[in-house]
């Protein structure tokens, strides 16, 4: 299972690189693991401001749906349109091109993700 050491985490398997004050979100390798084969991505607006841990979107396997968390308060600001023709990429590569939204960060809150080590001990690996 593959868990970048250079990535923060949620408890609800959403993964987080910041840069500056933009964060780049998507869902780790053991969530889409779990989910099985991904065949639908639905992810709201740019300009949409969420709360932390606010749903804004969904992910659609082949034998269930699953709320996406947002894991920082935020903007979306960008979103990866190739996932509504390409879903599959949450699968095969969920820390690259699987990427689900970028969110400028309006909050402090990044000291309550969870770095690599603890993300491990969250899920048993």
């Amino acid at each position: 299972m593959n868990i970048p050491a250079n990535l923060k985490y949620t408890k609800d398997h959403e993964w987080i690189s910041i840069d500056g004050d933009t964060a780049t979100v998507g869902i780790t390798d053991f969530a889409q693991g779990e989910l099985g084969d991904i065949v639908y991505v639905e992810i709201e607006k740019i300009g949409e401001n969420f709360l932390k841990e606010e749903v804004f979107g969904t992910v659609e396997a082949v034998k269930t749906v699953s709320d996406l968390f947002m894991p920082l308060s935020g903007e979306i600001i960008d979103i990866n349109e190739i996932l509504n023709e390409k879903p599959e990429l949450v699968n095969d590569d969920p820390y690259g091109q699987g990427w689900m939204i970028k969110i400028k960060l309006n909050s402090s809150e990044t000291t309550e993700l969870l770095n690599s080590e603890e993300y491990k001990k969250l899920i048993g690996a």
